[in-house]
């Protein structure tokens, strides 16, 4: 199983906009793809990041669904965050693999 996530720093005058699109609109399109098997959204609480720092987990159960989604579905999600927050953000993604 893996864990893809992805780190968000958000400024703060588009935290509230970007947290209801992210549970109303983009984390639901990420899970109707079927290629994760769960999500958890969470908030980071002592990061040393100037904005609001979000990290959204979503468990893929193999390498090829990950891959799968990176291929067909990752780029045009991604292109439709970079319009609505356009400048009001950074992200970082990281992929990384159950051990127990």
């Amino acid at each position: 199983m893996l864990l893809y996530n992805v780190t968000f720093i958000i400024e703060d005058s588009a935290e509230t906009a970007w947290l209801q699109w992210m549970q109303g609109e983009h984390i639901p399109k990420v899970l109707d793809t079927g290629l994760f098997v769960s999500n958890r959204l969470l908030k980071v609480l002592d990061s040393p990041n100037e904005g609001v720092t979000y990290c959204s987990q979503y468990v893929a159960q193999t390498l090829e669904d990950y891959d799968a989604y990176q291929l067909n579905h990752a780029p045009f999600l991604q292109e439709e965050l970079n319009i609505l927050f356009k400048d009001k953000f950074v992200a970082f993604r990281t992929l990384m693999e159950y051990i127990d």
